[in-house]
């Protein structure tokens, strides 16, 4: 970590929404809410997995989605980051990228409206809950390849999207290239959420002595989905800094990043870790960073 990195705190905004099925109406609730975290004094604003639209069918989801560059949110969201001088981290957007295939694509947006980084959702949710929920996200959804390393006023920030968070190796190759900060914009669902979501998260930090950051969807949507909400901050101790509820709205934090450097010194775990082969001689697998220092 940088000396300047050390001795700098950072506030932080988290939008948690409720997106529905009018993506026209979810920019604006967005943009209304990422206002008031950058007027309450946020200079990173994030918000979560599919701030653009929340849609399970897949035929009226194709209907409305868009390529990278013509999407409406995405050009909406950077003006945004612009006229509040912000860094915007839009969680993710689901794109469109041929005809039957989509993106879950994650965006951190300058103060100039710039994309300094993009990330592909890489675990795809095709699971089915105990209370009947399915889900099959690989149906629609193509899966990202590489795991990326942002940066904000020097800190170094990994990207992620809901159920990466299941995925422990992603968090370590991401702390060891340099993250000081992970996050997590998700869509989890309630009953998912009730168990698993504060735990895991704590988990996170814990493991890699970093701030988390998980701006979360809550509440019933349009489309009949129920998802938990509970946006957490999480220290490098895994002490959860703030919280939000079932409704929208912003929670708001001040990230000291001297905590991270003091974890990480009283607990060294990066340093002590090593990396096991299969018993056959091939590496236990990999991750290719993005962004990561060479």
């Amino acid at each position: 970590m940088s000396s300047s990195a050390s001795s700098q705190t950072l506030r932080v905004g988290l939008v948690q929404l409720r997106t529905g099925r009018d993506a026209g109406a979810n920019i604006d609730i967005a943009s209304a809410l990422i206002r008031q975290a950058a007027e309450a004094g946020a200079r990173y604003v994030q918000t979560p997995e599919t701030t653009n639209l929340m849609e399970l069918d897949r035929s009226i989801l194709f209907e409305q989605l868009k390529e990278e560059e013509d999407d409406s949110s995405l050009a909406a969201f950077r003006d945004l980051a612009r006229s509040l001088s912000i860094h915007l981290h839009v969680g993710s957007l689901a794109l469109k990228v041929s005809d039957q295939r989509a993106v879950n694509r994650g965006f951190l947006i300058a103060p100039d409206g710039e994309i300094t980084a993009r990330y592909d959702k890489i675990h795809m949710f095709d699971v089915d809950l105990p209370n009947g929920e399915s889900y099959r996200e690989s149906t629609a959804y193509k899966p990202g390849e590489r795991a990326v390393l942002g940066h904000v006023e020097g800190i170094g920030l990994g990207l992620t999207i809901c159920y990466d968070l299941r995925f422990p190796a992603l968090y370590r190759a991401l702390a060891e290239a340099g993250a000081q900060v992970l996050t997590v914009p998700a869509a989890f669902t309630r009953p998912t959420g009730e168990a698993h979501w504060h735990v895991l998260l704590r988990a996170r930090a814990i493991e890699n002595g970093a701030y988390v950051l998980a701006a979360a969807q809550g509440g019933r949507h349009e489309n009949g989905r129920e998802t938990y909400g509970h946006s957490l901050v999480i220290d490098p101790w895994g002490r959860v800094l703030a919280e939000g509820g079932s409704d929208p709205g912003v929670i708001l934090a001040e990230l000291d990043m001297t905590e991270v450097e003091a974890v990480r010194q009283r607990i060294p775990s990066l340093r002590h870790g090593r990396r096991f082969e299969m018993a056959e001689g091939r590496p236990a697998g990999h991750l290719h960073l993005v962004g990561a220092p060479t």
